[in-house]
């Protein structure tokens, strides 16, 4: 049991991987991101007004 073997903690940091014995994140962190975001209305963009010289070469 060391770095060759794949079920222990030990060998999947050694190779790289992920699994039952080395998880991605921790629990606290999963727990939040499952929790729904409240309030997340789009904003109306306003339409921005045309600048002085723009208006002027238009009339």
């Amino acid at each position: 049991m060391g770095k060759g073997d794949m079920k222990t903690r030990r060998g999947k940091i050694h190779r790289g991987t992920y699994g039952a014995r080395r998880r991605r994140k921790a629990a606290k962190a999963a727990a939040a991101a499952a929790k729904p975001v409240a309030a997340a209305k789009p904003k109306a963009k306003a339409k921005a007004k045309p600048k002085k010289e723009e208006a002027e070469k238009e009339a």
